[in-house]
């Protein structure tokens, strides 16, 4: 039976210096996707933009936010980390670009079941893009919202939908990694980029929706 993975996920977006992005891209597939694990964080997947080449996206998930806190404390607390923090900071720009999302529905967080992880030391990166759509909203997605979604945008896509989400209204439980506050949004994530919303879900949008082409890296468990 598949399980959708996870109940809260961080949509992370990092602004990184000029070259540096390959830099941290084999710095973080090599040290911090076990070792986040062991803390008991899941790294969903990580990822190139393909329209920013200093831009690195990732996406990490949790049980709940009180087990969100555990895991980053353990991590952020731990010796890998402390180990490589200055390399990986010394990429880095801005890491504050962050989305606490949750499912929309029960069932439609990424279905992870059977997708192996590429082992470490593997330097082929995966054929393929993979979407997100970001679409900031005046007000949370509700019912009707996520509605319209799966009966309008779906069924047009021709391309699976492998996943969706809304803000997850709760509390930054580890206040250390700051997130994006006060906004609301809905995301989803598929192979296409060509899409047209309904009246329903375009009323509700404070912007254009926004799209992230991402190429995934090497060991990245999430891919097309």
């Amino acid at each position: 039976m598949s399980e959708a993975c996870c109940p809260v996920v961080e949509l992370r977006q990092y602004t990184l210096h000029p070259g540096m992005r390959d830099t941290l891209v084999d710095l973080f597939d090599r040290q911090f996707i076990e070792s986040q694990e062991a803390a008991g964080c899941r790294v969903i997947g990580q990822f190139r933009d393909l329209d920013d080449p200093d831009r690195f996206v990732w996406l990490r998930g949790f049980a709940d936010m009180e087990a969100r806190r555990q895991s980053l404390s353990a991590f952020y607390g731990g010796p890998i980390w402390k180990a490589h923090r200055e390399a990986a900071n010394a990429t880095m720009i801005d890491s504050d670009n962050v989305l606490l999302l949750r499912p929309a529905r029960v069932a439609s967080g990424f279905i992870l079941n059977g997708v192996a992880r590429p082992p470490l030391g593997a330097a082929v990166n995966p054929q393929g893009v993979l979407v997100a759509t970001i679409c900031s909203l005046a007000a949370p997605a509700d019912e009707s919202f996520v509605a319209a979604f799966e009966r309008d945008v779906v069924p047009e896509m021709q391309a699976p939908v492998l996943a969706y989400f809304v803000t997850e209204a709760a509390a930054n439980s580890f206040p250390a990694l700051p997130v994006r506050e006060g906004e609301n949004v809905f995301v989803w994530f598929s192979k296409r980029t060509r899409f047209e919303l309904p009246a329903a879900m375009t009323a509700r949008l404070s912007a254009p929706p926004r799209l992230l082409r991402l190429s995934p890296t090497a060991r990245s468990r999430l891919r097309p």
